[in-house]
């Protein structure tokens, strides 16, 4: 069993922990004041909450005489502060130094709190996709009875008769609209749809809650193509208008940014295609001066300059080539001639030539006369043949020719 400690040294040890992190040293809450009391002291205590918690706080006099009026209950606030545990209560608490009052209510506090929190998470810096030239089709995502669908055809019909307009109707107020807005995003991205224009008529903020509501921020945001807001009019701001590639004040001008006029863009394709053709004028023309210049010029009219000095120079090389082979051929004919006079020499039958003569035995040994030996047959070789013989000892005049 660990050694137990008491109450305060708990509390002592959460409040280290607590205030030992330096961003709740130095942060600024939104909330709404509630249970307000100014004490004699000149400190003012509150809670300060939100629509899904709250927590306790403090101000004391010396920070209080900063205020431009006195505190109450309901009023929107964004506090500046640190965090820390009241030891006595154990309970942790802001201490507050300085309050602005933001003059909203709890609906415009959650509001402020969403947006904050998206644009924390990257929603609305992310880089804006810009609008194709020409898309294949519009995905509108807007009431089927309203006013900003008739809006948007009418633009759409008149800049560019024929482009494709596919409708997702869906209910832009009340407690459904949000969901069928999120359904209606989902079915855009498997359509052929390049752009979506999502847009009502006016309204007041609560029409337009739709609009701010987190799940259709997020599924705009998720859209896998640009997306034109054109909630409301100009006055209002959406958190749609912020995480939307493009904003339009209008429906009509939402449809107008995403169409371009054919009459215009058959104009520009004209104009474009002139340019071209004077520019292929201009390039063709250079290039036939160029080509002018190269027929004038003096080695085109005498092409034999091109080759002239290398073929001087071929025929030099060839002298030299057939001089050389000739030099090899004459050297080989004298080393031939040279081993067969050596060859020649080595021929032991030219000695018969000249009157001499050579004697082998009965195999073929070649025999001096010294070792010739008596009674032992021996051939004797002539320039004009050969004989055997054998030799006798004196008186015996048997012998073989």
């Amino acid at each position: 069993m660990e050694q137990p400690i008491t109450v305060s040294q708990l509390v002592a040890e959460i409040r280290q922990l607590v205030e030992g992190v330096p961003k709740w040293q130095k942060v600024w809450v939104i909330g709404e004041l509630s249970g307000v009391k100014h004490h004699t002291s000149g400190h003012w205590y509150f809670t300060l909450k939100d629509a899904t918690a709250q927590m306790r706080a403090v101000m004391f006099r010396r920070s209080a005489q900063t205020l431009s009026a006195p505190l109450r209950d309901g009023m929107a606030v964004m506090a500046f502060g640190r965090v820390g545990v009241f030891e006595r209560d154990g309970q942790t608490q802001l201490y507050i130094s300085m309050i602005r009052d933001m003059g909203r209510g709890t609906e415009d506090l959650a509001l402020q709190l969403l947006k904050q929190k998206l644009y924390d998470e990257g929603l609305f810096s992310r880089p804006k996709r810009g609008l194709p030239l020409l898309p294949r089709a519009i995905a509108v995502v807007t009431s089927a009875s309203g006013a900003a669908r008739y809006d948007i055809e009418t633009v759409i019909a008149r800049r560019y008769p024929g482009m494709g307009v596919i409708l997702y109707p869906v209910t832009v107020q009340g407690d459904k609209a949000a969901e069928s807005i999120v359904k209606a995003m989902q079915s855009v991205a498997g359509s052929i749809a390049d752009v979506v224009i999502m847009g009502r008529g006016g309204g007041s903020k609560e029409d337009l809650a739709a609009f701010n509501d987190e799940r259709v921020v997020r599924a705009v945001f998720q859209c896998p193509v640009p997306v034109i807001s054109a909630v409301g009019h100009e006055i209002d701001t959406t958190l749609v208008d912020l995480v939307a590639d493009l904003r339009a004040p209008t429906p009509s001008a939402a449809a107008e940014l995403a169409v371009p006029e054919l009459a215009q863009l058959r104009l520009w394709l004209k104009a474009l295609a002139q340019r071209l053709d004077s520019a292929l004028v201009r390039r063709v023309s250079v290039e036939r001066g160029r080509l002018s210049g190269w027929v004038e010029h003096g080695l085109l009219a005498h092409p034999d300059r091109l080759y002239r000095d290398y073929r001087h120079q071929v025929d030099r090389l060839t002298e030299r080539n057939d001089r050389a082979f000739e030099r090899i051929v004459h050297q080989a004919v004298l080393k031939h001639t040279k081993l067969v006079d050596g060859l020649r020499l080595l021929n032991p039958e030219l000695p018969l030539d000249r009157g001499y003569t050579y004697v082998t035995d009965e195999s073929g040994q070649l025999t001096s006369f010294n070792a010739v030996q008596w009674e032992k047959p021996y051939r004797v070789h002539w320039t004009d043949g050969s004989w055997w013989m054998t030799p006798i000892r004196r008186g015996d005049a048997n012998h073989d020719r």
